[in-house]
């Protein structure tokens, strides 16, 4: 595998760390039966499709899943059993971009949400005052762009908005489904399903 000067990074399972099934267990502690019909990692409905496009706002998103709930579950509640998935920033990964960044130019695309970015950042910050932007080139989150993976549409707006061909580009992503998407493009890509840093790439 060839070097790249283009380097796009998932956010959730290859920067920060996240544990889909925290929030599949704090939702079914909240009453709903069987999360996992509703969202994965893998697949999802279309209410957290849309959240994820942008297509509708927070309070919205909130007050769809509350219609889901018990009565008297609050949307505190809601908003801490969502961001139950997200987990550590590891500085080592972040020292690791900032060396990285000397030799690539980095981006992220990640199919993520206003309430995730905020949790997010709020991780990032418990470990460095740098600030996301400040490791990468660009960071496009679909809910600002209005697609996501593993449509190629959204590959497609990306590689327009870093001035790329596919060739250009190597991908890391932790779900098969939006490699698979990038690779029909053609674009150089990394399935990670280990350690960011023990792949072999970046050791």
């Amino acid at each position: 595998m060839s070097k790249k000067k283009i380097i796009l990074f998932d956010l959730g399972g290859v920067l920060i760390n996240v544990d889909y099934n925290k929030t599949k267990e704090a939702f079914e502690e909240l009453g709903i039966d069987d999360f996992n019909a509703l969202f994965s990692q893998a697949q999802q409905n279309d209410l957290f499709s849309d959240y994820e496009t942008g297509k509708i706002s927070s309070f919205h998103f909130i007050n769809k899943l509350l219609e889901l709930l018990p009565a008297g579950t609050s949307a505190n509640q809601v908003v801490h059993a969502w961001n139950a998935m997200i987990l550590d920033f590891p500085i080592e990964r972040m020292n690791y971009m900032e060396k990285l960044a000397e030799e690539a130019k980095l981006y992220v695309l990640s199919n993520t949400n206003d309430i995730h970015v905020e949790k997010a950042l709020r991780n990032l910050k418990k470990v460095t005052p740098k600030k996301l932007e400040d490791y990468f080139t660009e960071v496009f989150f679909s809910h600002e762009i209005g697609d996501r993976k593993p449509n190629v549409s959204a590959f497609k707006l990306v590689l327009e908005r870093m001035n790329a061909q596919p060739e250009d580009v190597l991908f890391v992503d932790d779900s098969l489904q939006h490699i698979e998407a990038a690779k029909s493009l053609g674009i150089e890509t990394i399935h990670l399903t280990q350690e960011l840093l023990t792949h072999p790439y970046f050791s």
